[in-house]
């Protein structure tokens, strides 16, 4: 059969064109098999994928790129809007209305009596903010949360951001250190812990103390202000950058990295390191 294609557009698509081009995919006469065949749930792989890839695109700075993976980030809002459209359960124009309110709701300090236009005269602060916003969240979520405080934080996030995100909320009723150095000490209380452990050739013992002194380590990046799914991700490419560099320094003498000892590859380490 042969396929029908409209007149090339030269005008700019719009939002109402992504929703119709979704509506095709899906089309169940002549929409395409594999977007036929997905689910809600068969789609988050998709969307954590793409979502990293607009994270990394940003970090890279590659601004090109960036808009093209804001596309594909927009188009699993589609995606999922279409399947739960389908459903019955909730329309992009549902989605849309949702995140306006909350954002006008968690804005008082800008918008006016909730309203798109009303604006506030007086000043505030970051600090009050991020106060204000945590205060909001807590009425949202209710005094009949039958799962209590943390209950709502995904189980979905990466381990870092979701450790970081527990203590941030545990935070918000008052359970947290008060200060940096007593962050700090818990820190040394679950190394020298984990070292206990491991002069007992504890297998059971290290794995917990170890995931205990890395919590303990988010908890002191928290608390200094930083992200530390970002920080890690930033040793990960620190390093990948210094074990290329010692790959392509060996193949330039005609070795391999393989075929040194160990002295030879610190030796190495050391030169890359010298190139952050």
């Amino acid at each position: 059969m042969k396929a029908v294609s409209d007149t090339k557009s030269i005008r700019q698509f719009d939002i109402q064109d992504l929703l119709r081009i979704m509506e095709r995919l899906r089309d169940p006469s002549d929409g395409c098999p594999w977007d036929k065949k997905q689910t809600l749930t068969s789609v988050i792989p998709h969307t954590l994928e793409e979502c990293y890839e607009l994270v990394d695109a940003i970090e890279q700075g590659d601004l090109p790129h960036v808009a093209e993976e804001l596309g594909d980030v927009l188009f699993q809002v589609i995606f999922y809007s279409e399947l739960g459209r389908e459903l019955g359960a909730f329309d992009f124009n549902a989605v849309v209305d949702g995140i306006a309110r909350k954002l006008l709701r968690r804005h008082p300090h800008v918008f006016a009596d909730g309203a798109i236009e009303g604006r506030v005269l007086t000043s505030i602060t970051t600090e009050e903010v991020k106060v204000n916003w945590e205060s909001i969240k807590r009425k949202e979520r209710g005094p009949q949360n039958s799962l209590g405080s943390l209950g709502d934080v995904p189980r979905a996030l990466p381990a870092l951001s979701r450790a970081q995100k527990l203590q941030k909320r545990a935070a918000t009723v008052g359970f947290d250190w008060q200060d940096i150095d007593s962050v700090v000490g818990k820190l040394e209380e679950e190394l020298s812990e984990f070292q206990q452990a491991a002069s007992q050739s504890s297998t059971e013992g290290m794995s917990e103390e170890l995931g205990d002194l890395i919590f303990s380590a988010v908890n002191v990046a928290r608390h200094l202000g930083f992200d530390a799914e970002k920080l890690l991700r930033r040793a990960n490419e620190k390093f990948e950058a210094r074990f290329n560099h010692m790959e392509t320094a060996a193949l330039a003498e005609g070795s391999s990295l393989n075929e040194e000892s160990t002295a030879q590859m610190e030796a190495r380490w050391q030169s890359a390191k010298t190139k952050d």
